[in-house]
């Protein structure tokens, strides 16, 4: 079954709705109850994509899923470790997926991404080592955040912190993508002539 294309609004709303409710349930309540939100709150987005879109992209399947075994291993032993791991965990599997690709000659950016974009095997390669980086040094960065840093600044931090860095980061690479520009296939030509005569 082909991929819906989501509105926006709505794949920011999936994105960053989780985060939200992890952010004022931690403010009115306390780091464990809002675990427990953020939990609830990504199995909620995760069916949401699925049921408008009929697909769930890689990247949020894998976050979903160390949300939940990290969450449980915080509810559990009530130590929020854990969860403030949580995202050095996540960023670290990124870093070493799209590194250790690149080492057998492999982008797995695409797969990781959805594939956004259509670039060639040069591009593939450096926007690959470029997003293996930035994971590495958000990895780097969460864990310094948690470890000097009081929680209510870290759940600051995970919101309004590492969303914004995150999109500049994306916003940074147009240029690359643009640079390395794959030319359309002959299939994709014809796909879109036929479109064109279809929309007349």
């Amino acid at each position: 079954m082909d991929k819906k294309q989501p509105h926006p609004l709505f794949k920011l709303a999936t994105e960053l709705g989780p985060l939200l409710v992890f952010f004022f349930v931690n403010a009115k309540f306390n780091l464990f109850a809002a675990t427990g939100a953020f939990m609830v709150a990504v199995i909620v987005a995760i069916i949401a994509s699925y049921v408008v879109t009929r697909h769930v992209p890689i990247m949020a399947i894998v976050t979903a899923v160390v949300v939940l075994v990290f969450g449980t291993l915080t509810l559990v032993l009530h130590d929020e470790t854990f969860i403030k791991m949580k995202p050095t965990i996540v960023y670290a599997l990124f870093a070493g997926v799209l590194g250790g690709g690149l080492l057998f000659g492999r982008s797995f950016i695409a797969i990781l991404f959805d594939q956004v974009f259509n670039l060639t095997p040069e591009g593939w390669r450096k926007l690959t080592l470029r997003w293996a980086l930035f994971f590495a040094a958000m990895a780097v960065l969460n864990e310094v955040v948690w470890r000097t840093q009081s929680t209510e600044f870290w759940v600051s931090f995970k919101v309004f912190g590492m969303i914004p860095l995150t999109m500049a980061f994306a916003m940074l690479q147009m240029p690359l993508a643009k640079r390395y520009a794959a030319e359309p296939t002959s299939l994709d030509k014809s796909a879109a002539d036929e479109g064109d005569v279809s929309g007349r």
